[in-house]
């Protein structure tokens, strides 16, 4: 299968087959708010994307809709997931379809529990987290047993009704349980093997005091209101979920719509994004060579402003073995160590073998490149607008201008169909 290419700036194409160039296809792109980052480097990616499957965070859903045209007539399947208003997209996204194995369970229930990024550096006991998952677990576990024991199809909504569905009977002095609505289905639990991380999870807080039952219970339902709103939940009873592994088998381009200024959603997608790398790896570790079919690159726009993907830091380091690799875009180097801390923004900086800085007046940023490109600080802090610097793993850095999309002959068919798209788009309203 032919490479698809990279434009990371004017006259400065790069090969993506590895093989040839002997770099990763993993990209870090810096530049303060303003300095053309998705004009120069996300739409020519856009633009060059032929033969990978594609993966692009998108802060405005009029991009989408702009290259709609471009990947049909290239034969690619096109998918639209919608964070901002699940309902306008074409697929929804529902972790408990990721399930396969008893381990899946607790992977799902820890991801949901420690969703928020504070929990991790938390000097609250671990116990009440630890409980909640536990809790979970067993819920995830009773919502898909109840599902499939009526022949259903199950989706996380039913675990939201499970959670909401529990009660328990207390002894008079409520130091321990008389029973609960989850026992009896519990009990048939315990004969299948595929079930018992749910059933151990069960165990594991029942016979806890109730104030301490209480607020376990207490501290997993904010979590889940949170992460699991309302226009979420219909979208998962209403729409087909995206298929992950078929992103890899048919050429596809999903576009992921997210807010640039409303976080509400920010932990639901970091848990999409989790479920993505870990479904990508896990179906490539099943085929021959470990890799995938088709490429995968996924473009991450304002990598650093959201909540941060769990263990993002180890899955890039083997990104290039599995047939994935990522664009990232960020603000400053120091944005992204408030984001994952220092040791994690290091190694995330270290496995991209493509460095491009497009300006801005962080000190942190200026000092790292200055140090990269061996010249004065004040050359990086006063470099002209409008200018790249394109540094990749076994060549010297490059100073070039940033890529003229306006001037590309295929943007300019792009744009003009888009303008068609919107006339009739608004003569039909």
């Amino acid at each position: 299968m032919k490479a698809d290419r990279m434009i990371l700036g004017e006259n400065a194409i790069f090969s993506m087959d590895s093989s040839k160039t002997g770099v990763n296809n993993n990209v870090l792109v810096v530049g303060s708010t303003g300095c053309g980052k998705t004009m120069s480097i996300s739409e020519p990616q856009l633009l060059e994307t032929n033969n990978n499957s594609l993966i692009v965070t998108l802060t405005k859903r009029t991009l989408a809709d702009k290259y709609l045209d471009l990947f049909e007539n290239r034969g690619y399947e096109i998918i639209i997931l919608d964070f901002t208003e699940p309902l306008k997209g074409t697929a929804a996204f529902d972790p408990i379809k990721y399930i396969r194995t008893d381990k899946d369970i607790s992977s799902l229930a820890e991801a949901v529990v420690m969703a928020n990024p504070r929990k991790a550096t938390s000097r609250a006991d671990p116990f009440w987290d630890d409980s909640a998952k536990l809790l979970l677990t067993a819920e995830i576990g009773i919502a898909q047993y109840t599902a499939a024991k009526h022949k259903k199809k199950v989706t996380f909504s039913d675990v939201l009704s499970t959670h909401s569905m529990l009660d328990v009977k207390w002894s008079t002095y409520g130091d321990y349980s008389q029973g609960s609505t989850f026992d009896s289905i519990i009990n048939e639990m315990k004969s299948d093997p595929k079930y018992s991380s749910a059933v151990r999870g069960w165990k594991g807080i029942k016979d806890l005091p109730r104030r301490t039952f209480s607020t376990v219970v207490s501290a997993l339902s904010p979590d889940l209101e949170n992460m699991f709103t309302n226009e979420f939940r219909t979208a998962m009873e209403e729409m087909p979920s995206v298929d992950i592994r078929q992103i890899t088998d048919k050429k596809t381009v999903l576009f992921v719509i997210t807010s640039p200024v409303n976080k509400a959603a920010s932990k639901y997608i970091s848990l999409f994004y989790s479920t993505l790398f870990k479904e990508l790896f896990e179906y490539a570790e099943t085929l021959p060579g470990g890799r995938l079919p088709i490429p995968v690159h996924i473009i991450c726009d304002d990598f650093a402003t959201g909540t941060p993907v769990p263990h993002f830091a180890e899955y890039i380091s083997i990104f290039r073995a599995k047939g994935i690799s990522v664009t990232l875009l960020i603000q400053s180097e120091s944005q992204l160590g408030g984001m994952y801390g220092s040791s994690d923004a290091k190694t995330i900086i270290n496995n991209c073998d493509t460095y491009v800085y497009m300006g801005g007046m962080d000190i942190e940023t200026c000092d790292s490149i200055s140090a990269r490109m061996n010249v004065p600080l004040d050359e990086v802090m006063y470099m002209p607008l409008g200018q790249v610097c394109i540094m990749r793993r076994g060549r010297k850095p490059i100073l070039t201008k940033r890529y003229d999309i306006i001037k590309d002959s295929r943007y300019k068919q792009v744009a003009k169909g888009y303008e068609k798209y919107l006339h009739h788009h608004n003569r039909s309203r």
